[in-house]
């Protein structure tokens, strides 16, 4: 997870423009303030990345708990809400530090495919430690195993001709043939699992998971879990 850290702390071009990254982060806001239980829950992003629409998360919540592995974006990310009395900004190593059963939903969204399976074990029993009983884990925006680059492109495409950004989306698919990112993920690689495999994982870690109906984001072709503990 080293090198993809190294590069989401970077100046990278993943986006394909401010509306696409804009765009972006409010449907995940979006869909993650669904799942929340009730307006007094603890909820945490194991991983949260630039969390811009972390502000509409915790409007529906108590606490929200952002966690953030890479230093230079965790510091952008407690800059950005440190108005906000409802969100506390954390490394992932200060986890360890939060109490058992202290969380009432946990999401780790488009995380999975940057970890190696090991790394996905040692998180889910981290949330599993954290979450009350019967409290849930959200695990988001996971690869199949048979579906590819070309599914991801097209419902980029969709998503930018929803949202008016059609054309930068084009641009931006052939800049990132080009880019830092594609050269990482042929070299490192995105891990894909198929759903009995996501099952597995999260029974051996102690939930009973079943498969949400819809995908976190913008991409129908990935698959989001729904985990009790």
């Amino acid at each position: 997870m080293e090198d993809w850290i190294d590069y989401y702390d970077s100046t990278h071009t993943i986006y394909v423009s401010r509306t696409h990254r804009d765009a972006h982060f409010r449907t995940i806001a979006r869909d993650i303030a669904g799942y929340i239980p009730a307006p007094d829950a603890v909820v945490l992003d194991y991983s949260c990345g630039e969390a811009l629409s972390a502000n509409e998360v915790a409007a529906g919540c108590g606490e929200l708990i952002l966690t953030e592995p890479a230093p230079n974006l965790r510091a952008r990310v407690a800059a950005r809400f440190k108005a906000n009395p409802k969100i506390r900004v954390l490394s992932l190593q200060q986890i360890d530090d939060l109490a058992n059963g202290s969380v009432d939903l946990a999401v780790i969204n488009s995380v999975a495919q940057y970890m190696t399976p090991s790394e996905l074990d040692t998180a889910l029993i981290a949330m599993h430690r954290v979450l009350k009983p019967g409290g849930r884990l959200l695990l988001g925006d996971i690869l199949r195993p048979d579906v590819g680059a070309l599914r991801d492109a097209w419902a980029l495409l969709r998503f930018g001709a929803r949202h008016g950004f059609l054309i930068d989306t084009v641009i931006g698919l052939v800049r990132t043939a080009l880019s830092d990112y594609r050269r990482l993920r042929q070299s490192v690689g995105l891990q894909r699992y198929s759903e009995t495999a996501i099952i597995d994982k999260l029974r051996v870690a102690g939930f009973d998971p079943r498969r949400a109906p819809a995908n976190i984001g913008y991409n129908p072709a990935r698959m989001t879990f729904l985990a009790t503990r």
